[in-house]
């Protein structure tokens, strides 16, 4: 009897211990606009240097092409090719955020190789500042995230021929 009292008052204890208080929790407007907003959602997106635009759309176009461009000239394939990886297309996921000020911050990188996350937040470390996103017409973090993908192709065979002679 005593070991049936027992486990009804841990179970009656465990839910209550596991309840939540209070339901639903209010959030004011002021405070979402604190937040990190995502870059998906964001009223006003960050502004990349020399793109131009009267939409969130023709901006966002311009942002995507200027982030890859700057990703291909400044990506160091050859540091990557050392390693000497075998032939496959890389993937590289990478987060990070655009802050108040228009500065890229809080980069993280998964990869399937360290020295390939490291070279992945070395260059997206250097992304130019930018004009802040905008969320209700206050400055806020913009969250980014982006892959990049890349190809190792098998070494190439050099064909050699020997020339034969006519006789």
């Amino acid at each position: 009897m005593l070991n049936k009292f027992l486990i009804f008052t841990a179970i009656i204890f465990s839910f209550s211990a596991f309840a939540q208080e209070g339901g639903v929790t209010e959030v004011s407007e002021s405070e979402i606009a604190k937040e990190d907003i995502p870059y998906a959602v964001i009223e006003n997106v960050p502004v990349y240097p020399g793109c131009e635009g009267n939409s969130n759309t023709e901006l966002r176009d311009c942002m995507s092409t200027k982030i890859s461009e700057f990703i291909n000239s400044n990506f160091r394939m050859k540091k990557i090719e050392a390693l000497n990886l075998p032939p496959n297309t890389y993937r590289t996921a990478v987060q990070f955020k655009i802050d108040k000020q228009g500065k890229v911050v809080g980069v993280r990188a998964r990869a399937e190789y360290p020295e390939i996350e490291k070279e992945a937040v070395r260059v997206v470390s250097n992304l130019p500042q930018m004009k802040p996103g905008k969320q209700r017409g206050e400055a806020v973090g913009v969250l980014y995230s982006l892959p990049i993908i890349f190809k190792i192709e098998p070494p190439k065979k050099i064909n050699v021929r020997k020339n034969k002679r006519k006789s």
